[in-house]
């Protein structure tokens, strides 16, 4: 998985929601009036190379977004990063919340390819936790302890 921050001379007149395009790209608004992009491809390699690829970016990614995005044609890469697939095998969900045997120690992982639609979200709740002050969102649901008791979440629908 690669996932890079794009400036462009056109700036969105608001926050753009998580957008998948058939390509498989995706991408959404960041802070900074950045475009935040990501893109699994099938040769992704094997074992834990971290390094990101400009020439990926500029070879295969630009030609595919600007096709469906005639105002991306101005795209800068500003940064970009490369990691593991975090999938949670028990049930392809978030695992949000301090760790019940480790005090202090909290997680937001396992997201299952959810990541970059539910960061924005996760990242403030997580930081509730952490002031200790009322999270605004109940996230109690995807709690660490679920998966210490074996109790996986089922989704009504998938989209």
């Amino acid at each position: 998985r690669e996932v890079y921050a794009l400036d462009t001379a056109v700036k969105p007149q608001g926050p753009l929601p998580l957008t998948i395009l058939p390509s498989g790209l995706y991408f959404r608004t960041e802070t900074g009036n950045l475009i935040l992009l990501g893109w699994s491809l099938d040769d992704d390699p094997v074992g834990f190379d971290f390094s990101w690829d400009q020439k990926r970016f500029t070879d295969r990614i630009w030609p595919s977004l600007a096709e469906f995005v005639p105002a991306f044609d101005t795209l800068k890469v500003v940064r970009g990063w490369a990691g593991l697939y975090a999938v949670n095998t028990l049930d392809s969900n978030a695992i949000l919340g301090e760790w019940p045997e480790l005090k202090g120690f909290y997680l937001a992982n396992g997201f299952s390819g959810h990541g970059l639609q539910q960061g924005p979200a996760v990242g403030r709740y997580i930081s509730e936790l952490i002031l200790g002050v009322k999270p605004a969102l109940d996230l109690s649901i995807f709690s660490p302890r679920r998966i210490l008791e074996n109790k996986p979440l089922s989704e009504g629908g998938i989209v």
